[in-house]
């Protein structure tokens, strides 16, 4: 009787999991029926994580509304300081590496070891050159002592700035014509530094520093999809991993798209 019912035991489990070749996906963990199972519970566990990082990133883009709409005037001078051209390069960056994780999808999916792994060294060549210059742009920041909660002093006032001669040359015309005729006191009262300028550069460095762990982060996971792409594990029936990271670093870019214009473009 025993017997009996340890068989009709092993017969459900062999109906419930072994009914595709273990030795053919060897990557199939033993709770999950069959390859498409575990790709489509990956997939609905890595869309809730992104949901979790939305929101968490939701909070950091409200509280800069906030503040934007009660002190729009720091922002406009405060943001003369940051250089567009290094944040437009970074975007540019962003994107290329965007593409090459959504073409290093299909590659594994159709096993083309060689192209995937280029693919992956580019994404994460792209993910190092962000960082790279996220790092001179922060060396900057702190040599220029234009930081989070101190006073807000400057070696050099906003009108001296390219960007904001560039962007506002009328008025630049008129500061000099002060400096001519009263000096820098007289310049200051044509376009005076507002106070608490420094709250746009803690949201700066909060904003631009959590998104700068994530391509850290990302980076990690790039590594470990590089080194399973050497062992030759992805094919048709096993790219999950890959998929799954490409939507991540998706998502990283995205972030980089909205941050990019809220405080290098400010108007």
């Amino acid at each position: 009787m025993s017997q009996t019912t340890a068989d009709a035991h092993g017969d459900g489990h062999d109906d419930d999991h072994d009914h595709y070749p273990v030795n053919e996906y060897p990557y199939v963990a033993h709770h999950f029926d069959s390859p498409e199972h575990q790709f489509e519970a990956g997939k609905f566990g890595i869309w809730l994580f992104l949901v979790t990082e939305v929101l968490f990133f939701s909070g950091l883009f409200c509280a800069y509304a906030i503040y934007r709409a009660m002190r729009p005037e720091v922002f406009e001078y405060a943001h003369y300081y940051l250089d567009k051209n290094l944040g437009a390069l970074n975007t540019i960056v962003l994107l290329v590496s965007s593409f090459t994780a959504a073409w290093a999808v299909r590659a594994a999916r159709l096993r083309q070891k060689n192209l995937l792994m280029l693919l992956i060294v580019i994404t994460i060549g792209c993910a190092f050159t962000f960082m790279g210059v996220k790092y001179f742009e922060y060396s900057h920041k702190f040599h220029d002592q234009l930081l989070w909660g101190l006073n807000f002093n400057p070696a050099h006032p906003a009108w001296e700035l390219p960007s904001f001669q560039a962007k506002h040359p009328e008025l630049y015309a008129k500061i000099q014509e002060a400096l001519a005729a009263g000096g820098p006191e007289a310049a200051a009262k044509v376009m005076p530094q507002p106070a608490n300028t420094h709250v746009f550069f803690s949201i700066y460095f909060f904003m631009t520093g959590l998104h700068g762990v994530h391509v850290i982060g990302g980076i990690v996971v790039w590594i470990w999809m590089l080194i399973k792409a050497a062992k030759n594990q992805f094919g048709p029936k096993y790219f999950g991993p890959i998929d799954f990271a490409a939507l991540y670093w998706h998502l990283v870019d995205l972030v980089w798209i909205y941050l990019f214009p809220l405080l290098y473009l400010i108007s």
